[in-house]
């Protein structure tokens, strides 16, 4: 059974005890489905100030709709379109302040302001993307990326 615990000590701590509690969630389960539901589940419960935290998964040279939480979201997208198609390109995080400013911005969720897009690899190739969405714009820090880069990390040895 999973019980939400309210978190304490800086941020990078959070990361890492939010990196753990994924880790011990997912021990022993195989079916990727269930593993990003509850990876998801576990991401929004503990951030704040989000409104989408899901994943898209990359299948026939696209990123199609995975679990997630939040607004029904656009199904399809294409490879290097979009902050998620362009984190694939370039297999890299991409931490948008301003999705408005980003050239290509797909909108799936108009309350969206900023966003956090990290690529996930399965034996070496491309597996889809995480992605998180907040309504207040440079919502993610560089240790939102570092924290939730570690949690991808996690997530990987799952897929």
């Amino acid at each position: 059974m999973f019980e939400a615990v309210t978190p304490s000590g800086t941020l990078e701590e959070q990361y890492s005890l939010l990196s753990r509690q994924l880790d011990a969630l997912l021990e022993g389960e195989t079916d990727i489905t269930a593993n990003l539901s509850n990876a998801s589940a576990l991401l929004n419960q503990f951030l704040d100030d989000v409104n989408w935290v899901g994943f898209y998964l990359w299948k026939n040279d696209a990123l199609i709709l995975g679990p997630f939480q939040g607004l029904p979201a656009c199904v399809h997208i294409a490879y290097g379109k979009g902050v998620c198609g362009t984190a694939v390109s370039e297999q890299k995080t991409q931490r948008i302040e301003d999705v408005h400013a980003f050239p290509g911005h797909i909108a799936c969720d108009a309350a969206s302001n900023s966003e956090i897009v990290v690529p996930l690899f399965k034996d070496g190739q491309i597996f889809g993307v995480l992605d998180i969405d907040s309504p207040s714009k440079a919502r993610f820090t560089e240790t939102d990326q570092k924290g939730i880069e570690a949690f991808a990390a996690v997530l990987e040895k799952y897929l």
